[in-house]
């Protein structure tokens, strides 16, 4: 998003609280080093917890010793980097230092102690077929691996209470400095506050931001992103509201339009807070007690468990259940925009509701008393009966929510009503604003309405939050736009209040696009194309002709293809882990060639989590995703490190484009093997796949080592040539 003209800072809030986040401001650096450690760090205690799990006589060869040597040496490293994290966490929060230190510590004995109990040469117990018997000291290892997991917690959770500090600290900020804007009464004055404002609200958006990524509730990244994207268009809108304010201080629509502006941007920073801290305001209500198809969930999984024990709860309990279910279909029934044919079918379908549930009950109550085999036969049809009729209510309540969502979508994609109102604003007229505004106000309880319907059959509770944003959006963004363009109809003539009518119908306008998505969102849920979570960010979209993905039926790995395919996992896990380590050498993190191999040592890690059943990785097809993703990185990865080679000396070139050329070709090779139908052969397929991975992943462990030496050496000489070029000049000028 380019910067809008303006106070330095502005286009830069606005900037990144589009692109979600791209980082922490500050010290906030430090939890990203502290998660990525912790990413690193955690499977390999998993690892070692896995190795000890092994029968007391279990014999291991010396290649199996080594790796396990490389697991115990691979968690002192990242434990060792760990720490040196939480040292600098401790350095910076005075308050919190002892507390962070002693975890510290605790970590690195723990990390010390598994290194020198998996460290093969102190494993002197040789038997008579050449082979050791691992681990002389297992209880040992277990403790460790306990007390490092128990200290990495405490450091966690103490790093979070700073991060946490640091939202409110920066919210409190903004809170300040947006007071100071509220009683500016010079422009000279605001611009120079605005800048200041627009620089903390950058701030904020990066804190916000990474909080909204880490967040493992949905639901709450919901709310997080439903607040943030408040911030982002209200800052523009504070900007042109307080602007004409400053330009017509005497205008009563002005101040009432830029005080609406202020009170949200209020509202939205506090919800961001509430959700950091996880502390509910009073009164607040669980969204999921409003919405039907919650409602309609539950009741068949109370009716369902019946099944299994027929006192499971009372049966005024369950008619009270449906009474509220059907109660709140009467948004439905009662609205003036559905149709005479849906709302009659609602309320047949509501009738036929409350009568099954009667005969359910009636055979339930038999039940009870006697168990015959009819009298269960009763119940189970009971059951399916009553299941059917809500299913069939669904259906209805759905149909009538989305077809009035498209309809009015497509009434209002032409934006006939703001642009009279721009042009009537322009004109002076005050008897078409009120004519015009009249018409956008019923627009506005239309869309607000339908967004009401739709929550109610959005299915997901993130998709309820965000419904719940969008009618919150058009109340509030209506009158803001009925109170501009009032102002601009007062001054015709002033350029601000034209400004200012424009940012406020954009929002509007976006508004409508964003719903045209969440009906979308809504529609695929319904139709089962999508299940309860947000698609995972790191995988592609499938592609719709890929015949190839539709052969990758589930089937079942017998034990040994599940041992393989961990194996070769394990050796990816500390693939990884190694390529971090390369990572971090490098001084410039933004260097492409660390970027490519961060985003393919991220990606190699999520397959290791697939091999041991873990990770966002879920199904074959998903892996086939993210495979293509990754050799497509890895190919990106080579054309960056080409282009580097060509600054290099022709001897150190033709060195890495030998190692080049080994990767590009095992890129290709994953293409293809990730494209070849293997006749539902899907663990044959993984297994493929994962051994180019791995071999990729070694290739990148050696390629970023040598990048780094190269170009270690080229900064070297170029620093001796402007060593003697300076020194060549001053002898000149001497």
């Amino acid at each position: 998003m380019a910067a809008s003209p303006g106070p330095a800072g502005v286009g830069g809030a606005g900037a990144v609280y589009g692109s979600g986040s791209s980082g922490f401001a500050l010290d906030s650096g430090l939890e990203i080093k502290t998660r990525s450690v912790e990413q690193t760090l955690l499977p390999l205690v998993s690892q070692i917890t896995t190795l000890i799990n092994h029968k007391d006589n279990t014999k291991k060869s010396d290649k199996t010793l080594q790796a396990i040597q490389r697991v115990g040496q691979a968690v002192n490293l990242a434990v060792g980097r760990f720490v040196k994290v939480g040292e600098a966490i401790a350095n910076e929060n005075w308050d919190l230092k002892e507390e962070i230190n002693i975890a510290c510590i605790e970590a690195k004995q723990a990390g010390e102690t598994i290194a020198a109990l998996t460290d093969i040469t102190n494993l002197n117990h040789l038997e008579s077929d050449g082979q050791i018997t691992i681990f002389t000291d297992k209880t040992g290892v277990i403790k460790a691996a306990r007390l490092l997991l128990s200290s990495v917690t405490k450091v966690l959770l103490l790093a979070d209470r700073v991060v946490i500090k640091q939202i409110i600290t920066s919210r409190n900020k903004v809170l300040a400095t947006m007071e100071r804007l509220e009683k500016v009464n010079s422009f000279q004055e605001f611009v120079q506050i605005f800048s200041q404002f627009g620089n903390e609200m950058v701030e904020f958006a990066h804190l916000s931001g990474d909080r909204q990524n880490d967040l493992k509730d949905e639901k709450k990244k919901a709310k997080m992103a439903a607040a943030r994207a408040v911030l982002e268009k209200c800052t523009m809108m504070l900007l042109t509201a307080s602007k004409t304010c400053l330009r017509h201080p005497n205008c009563e629509s002005a101040h009432k339009n830029k005080e609406g502006v202020f009170d949200r941007m209020k509202v939205a920073l506090d919800k961001v807070i509430e959700i950091v801290t996880d502390c509910k305001p009073n009164g607040e209500t669980d969204i999921s007690s409003i919405s039907i198809f919650t409602g309609i969930k539950e009741f068949k999984m109370n009716i369902e468990a019946l099944r299994e024990n027929l006192y499971f709860q009372s049966k005024e309990n369950l008619s009270v259940t449906l009474e509220v279910i059907l109660e709140r279909t009467e948004d439905f029934t009662d609205s003036a925009y559905t149709s005479h044919e849906h709302r009659e079918r609602i309320l047949e379908l509501s009738t036929q509701a409350r009568m099954e549930l009667q005969q359910l009950i009636s055979v339930w109550i038999q039940a009870q008393s006697k168990k015959t085999k009819s009298i269960a036969e009763g119940l189970e049809l009971s059951i399916l009966k009553i299941s059917h009729s809500l299913n069939e209510l669904k259906k209805e309540l759905h149909s009538t929510a989305t077809q009035l969502a498209a309809d009015l979508l497509k009434y209002h994609a032409d934006h006939v009503v703001l642009k009279a109102l721009k042009l009537t604003g322009v004109e002076g007229n005050l008897e078409a604003l009120a004519e015009y505004a009249c018409k956008l106000s019923e627009q506005k309880e239309q869309l607000v309405e339908t967004c009401r319907l739709l929550r109610h059959i959005s299915g997901t509770e993130p998709l309820e939050i965000t419904c719940i944003h969008a009618e919150e959006t058009f109340q509030v963004t209506g009158q803001q736009i009925i109170s501009a363009a009032e102002t601009l109809t007062l001054h015709p003539s002033s350029k601000i209040a034209k400004e200012n009518l424009d940012v406020f119908c954009e929002a509007w306008e976006s508004q409508i696009s964003d719903m045209s998505t969440l009906l979308r969102e809504i529609n695929d849920v319904f139709e089962g194309r999508r299940g309860e979570k947000y698609g995972y960010l790191s995988l592609p979209k499938p592609m719709k002709n890929n015949a190839n993905l539709k052969s990758l039926k589930p089937d079942k790995p017998d034990s040994e293809e599940q041992a393989k395919i961990a194996k070769l996992g394990l050796k990816l896990g500390l693939l990884t882990s190694d390529a971090d380590c390369e990572i971090e050498k490098w001084e410039d993190q933004e260097n492409e060639i660390v970027q490519y191999g961060r985003n393919m040592s991220s990606m190699a890690y999520s397959l290791y989590l697939f091999t041991r059943g873990e990770g966002p990785l879920k199904t074959s097809q998903d892996l086939i995703h993210q495979l293509e993703v990754f050799a497509a990185e890895g190919l990106k990865l080579t054309a960056s490190v080409q282009a580097f080679s060509k600054q290099l000396k022709d001897d150190d070139k033709l060195m890495l484009l030998l190692e080049i050329n080994k990767l590009i070709p095992l890129c290709h090779q994953l293409q293809t093997v990730t494209k070849t139908s293997l006749q539902n052969k899907v663990f044959l397929k993984v297994d493929k796949c994962i051994t180019k991975t791995r071999s990729m992943m070694a290739l990148l462990v050696q390629l970023l080592s040598l990048c780094y030496k190269l170009l270690k050496k080229l900064q070297m000489e170029n620093n001796r040539w402007v060593s003697v070029t300076n020194k060549d000049t001053m002898d000149g000028k001497t």
